[in-house]
């Protein structure tokens, strides 16, 4: 790879790392074909982005960006890919359905809306992490709730209040 190449391959990741707020950083050295590419399969169905990336090219995309990687770097050893979501959550569970058949892929890290998640032991924690969508449906159910409490109180006291109405003056 030439330094032309190296360089415009810096300025792609760079670009990346700037449009996407949530990456991961998993190692899936070991795999074989057939499960690299069902690997894939999984993250293209998930509109998941799944991309094998060099450490060094990396780590000067990181630095070169306007973002805080803070230790995320330190985990840029071995084999590396990188996947990008537009949900916080949706590779965590690639990853962790993909392991049910195999020990593969294991997370190093991931950035999450500005925060950094070290080590395959969160895993579990990023599993479980709502989305922008998810976090949205919770507050807008949580609104509608005094609001259908109300609405069905009155609906109860109005069939109350008319039957009571009735039987007085049926009598």
């Amino acid at each position: 790879m030439t330094r032309e190449e190296k360089s415009q391959v810096i300025k792609d990741l760079t670009v990346d790392l700037g449009e996407n707020t949530n990456f991961y950083l998993a190692d899936i050295s070991g795999l074989n074909a057939v499960a690299t590419s069902n690997l894939r399969r999984a993250c293209f169905k998930a509109n998941v982005q799944l991309a094998v990336v060099k450490n060094t090219l990396l780590e000067k995309a990181m630095e070169a960006s306007d973002k805080d990687f803070g230790d995320l770097p330190s985990v840029l050893k071995g084999n590396t890919s990188i996947m990008y979501s537009e949900t916080g959550n949706a590779p965590a569970k690639i990853i962790k359905e993909f392991r049910k058949k195999s020990d593969k892929p294991l997370l190093k890290g991931a950035f999450i809306e500005e925060a950094i998640y070290l080590g395959d032991d969160n895993l579990e924690a990023l599993v479980n992490i709502k989305s922008r969508e998810e976090l949205i449906g919770d507050v807008i159910g949580l609104l509608q709730s005094p609001a259908k409490n109300v609405v069905s109180a009155l609906k109860s006291s109005g069939g109350k209040l008319a039957g009571i109405i009735k039987t007085l003056s049926e009598k």
